[in-house]
């Protein structure tokens, strides 16, 4: 009776670790997850001057655009910024130069009229880092394949800007064409990275799978000024938009317009669509660091080493401890199962039967029966029965065994 007020009350302890305990588990990640959370913002920190007024032609910073929007206008090249729909498609002519900044940011019913604006305008489109949603939209007939790295490349092209500028930073988004006039240049892995689509009539769209050779810290390396200023100082005028979530015309949509029986749904963007690319490959590389934590802590630190107990547990309560288990999980099979290839494995030395065969009902039933002094039937179900129905069946078949083996040690 001490025995089982003894286990019963240390069940809680060793069920239910301590705070100490807890706490001495988790406080490596708690600490991990406070210093990621800490280097983020850092790093935001240590970013956001480095991104302020990034591709803007009147920002002097590293991601800027001043220095080329200056020396454009040393051409003689008039720049204009814009930052709305309406102001940037009024501004559009034959004579302009139109660059779009971020073409991605746009809403679908503004990328339509844009696409409307600039081929009644015969000018040319300047499409930075275009990706295949805006793509499609702006140029069609144009696809858009996954970036690649940026790096000085060669124009292995014919267009005169690009052989002029020579090698250039280019890299980003690789572009094809179907069924249209284009000339592609500083191909990457056999895409263009440049490329020039000649519409019908007079106007061309040019797109550039990576802005950064407009930044002015890279505009000074290999053929990057030069190239800019080809492919945007080729008409008097041009047009810097720089796309806002702010701009009231991202609000707008196509219900009730000319097209009447549209229902709006070409319009529509799954929310995955919505995210960049950046913030995805962030979940997928901490999915993995995921998967690789659990490895290393799930991994075996190697073999297993006994140790001596700070105390000394009796076989009848590890027995007793084990049947709780066993009845709290209502497994009469595995108990019952336990307990007949127990009485098996001690009846087999004394029958003259191996260890080997001590499980086979065809060896051991014949050397058991032969040992009994009195026909006993039922052998083949007491040792190799079915699961009991109840636990009083379960106990019932205990005592059978026990009976079973008393009888073939005294006889």
């Amino acid at each position: 009776m001490t025995a089982v007020a003894t286990v019963t009350a240390a069940s809680p302890t060793s069920a239910s670790p301590s705070p100490r305990q807890v706490w001495s588990r988790t406080r490596g990640l708690l600490f991990a997850l406070l210093l990621l959370v800490a280097a983020g913002i850092v790093l935001a920190t240590a970013r956001s001057g480095d991104q302020h007024g990034r591709l803007d032609p009147r920002s002097a910073d590293q991601h800027g655009s001043r220095a080329v929007a200056e020396l454009l206008k040393d051409r003689g090249v008039s720049v204009r910024v814009t930052t709305t729909l309406d102001d940037t498609t009024a501004a559009t002519g034959p004579d302009t130069t139109l660059l779009v900044t971020a073409p991605n940011l746009l809403t679908p019913h503004q990328q339509d009229e844009l696409r409307a604006a600039t081929t009644d305008s015969a000018g040319r489109t300047v499409l930075l880092a275009a990706d295949p949603l805006s793509v499609d939209a702006l140029v069609p007939g144009v696809h858009a394949s996954s970036p690649g790295p940026v790096a000085a490349r060669a124009p292995q092209c014919s267009l005169p800007a690009a052989r002029t500028a020579g090698d250039a930073d280019t890299g980003g988004f690789r572009y094809t064409a179907d069924g249209l006039d284009t000339i592609g240049c500083y191909p990457s892995g056999s895409l263009p990275t440049v490329l020039l689509v000649q519409e019908k009539g007079a106007g061309d769209t040019v797109l550039l799978g990576s802005p950064e050779l407009l930044y002015n810290n890279r505009l000074a390396s290999h053929g990057n000024a030069s190239l800019a200023l080809q492919l945007f100082g080729s008409r008097p005028h041009l047009v810097w938009y720089l796309p806002s979530l702010a701009d009231p015309s991202a609000a707008r949509n196509d219900e009730g317009g000319d097209d009447g029986g549209d229902d709006g749904s070409s319009d529509e963007r799954s929310f995955v669509d919505l995210i960049p690319s950046g913030w995805l490959w962030g979940t997928l590389q901490l999915a993995v660091a995921a998967l690789l934590a659990a490895i290393w802590r799930a991994r075996r630190l190697g073999p297993l080493v006994t140790e001596r107990l700070p105390v000394a547990i009796r076989a009848s309560e590890s027995t007793e401890g084990r049947a709780r288990l066993y009845r709290k999980a209502n497994a009469r099979d595995r108990a019952a199962s336990s307990l007949r290839s127990a009485t098996r494995t001690r009846l087999a030395p004394l029958i003259g039967v191996s260890p080997r065969d001590a499980h086979s009902p065809s060896v051991l039933l014949p050397a058991v029966s032969a040992r009994l002094s009195t026909a006993e039937g039922g052998l083949d179900t007491l040792l190799f029965g079915p699961e009991p129905a109840d636990d009083a069946a379960l106990v019932r078949l205990a005592d059978q065994l026990d009976t079973l083996e008393r009888e073939v040690r005294t006889s």
